[in-house]
């Protein structure tokens, strides 16, 4: 496993994360395995792997208060010893829970007085730990960079110890809506979605955060899964599955056609999932990925990208072309 530089935390963190949404049971992925899910976040750590991202919000029910995956996680922290080893990211969720933060919104309905700490604590509980290594907003708008309320909060909250670091989990597919929050120093890390179809972040939060050495988390590497190479005309998902409504029977056809000419481009021996891993890891300015990874042969697959191999100039020039801007969530 290979690792990079969180930007001016200093972190060193393993290039292939592990995202942990699909690990929690009662998560919007279907029906989980808890049992595969603790053995592929075991069999991660055990080949290298040392970035956790998760979220408060992730396996969440408010019938007893629990955090699905939270919990899963501080089980194995409890049972590993190896807290110290690892570097842990979790969320802050908006108190109103609407994904994204619309325009507009005034941050007293998203953050307000009092929750993010909270939000602190609780993760601090569920994981079973005492410091959050990097935690991150869960939504954001860049209207927000005007407010001190969450500047203080934060700034106090490092004091207390029980954060080290934090971030923003910018909105999805709106790769700038933080850069003036950026500007005011206080945030270490940006978390955003980067895959062969999106590649907007390229134009201006890239070249940002690397003059600026700020962390990047690639999400959604694969799309969803719809650069896996796996999906047909006749896909479809299980009951309770999100992305029933992301790849509509519609929309399949051209998905297909997208990535059968993405096939075309592949070394062999690599699949689709390894080939658009490569394509993230091939930007210099790129801190981390982080596939989900519920099963023991993902982990296998994902981890393998990370030798330091890189898909030439010229490849990426012609995966340019390939660029497929969509918001399947609107």
């Amino acid at each position: 496993m290979n690792y990079r530089t969180l930007g001016k935390t200093g972190l060193k963190i393993s290039e292939i994360g592990i995202g942990t949404w699909q690990l929690a049971d009662n998560s919007d992925w279907g029906q989980t395995d808890e049992k595969e899910s603790y053995r592929a976040l075991e069999h991660y750590v055990n080949l290298g792997g040392n970035f956790i991202d998760t979220a408060w919000i992730y396996g969440y029910s408010n019938k007893n208060n629990s955090h699905g995956s939270h919990e899963l996680i501080g089980k194995f922290l409890n049972k590993s010893g190896k807290r110290d080893k690892l570097i842990i990211a979790s969320k802050v969720p908006p108190k109103n829970m609407h994904w994204p933060a619309k325009p507009g919104i005034l941050i007293s309905e998203v953050f307000p007085d009092g929750w993010i700490e909270k939000c602190v604590d609780d993760t601090l509980r569920g994981l079973g730990t005492d410091t959050i290594d990097l935690m991150q907003f869960h939504v954001w708008q860049d209207d927000f960079a005007q407010n001190d309320d969450w500047k203080n909060s934060i700034q106090k909250i490092i004091k207390s110890g029980k954060v080290r670091f934090w971030g923003i989990s910018v909105n999805d597919y709106q790769p700038e809506n933080c850069l003036k929050t950026l500007d005011t120093g206080l945030i270490s890390s940006v978390q955003f979605i980067f895959n062969i179809f999106h590649q907007k972040p390229q134009e201006l939060l890239l070249p940002y955060t690397q003059k600026h050495n700020i962390g990047l988390i690639a999400r959604v590497p694969l799309d969803e899964g719809g650069l896996t190479g796996k999906f047909t005309t006749d896909t479809r998902f299980s009951d309770g599955d999100f992305r029933q409504h992301f790849f509509q029977p519609s929309r399949l056809p051209e998905l297909v056609k997208r990535t059968d000419s993405l096939k075309k481009l592949i070394p062999d021996e690599e699949s689709l999932s390894q080939f658009a891993l490569r394509y993230i890891l091939s930007h210099e300015a790129v801190s981390t990925t982080i596939p989900g990874m519920r099963k023991v042969s993902y982990v296998d697959l994902n981890t393998s990208v990370s030798d330091g191999l890189k898909l030439s100039p010229d490849l990426l020039l012609e995966l340019n072309n390939h660029s497929w801007e969509r918001n399947y969530y609107t």
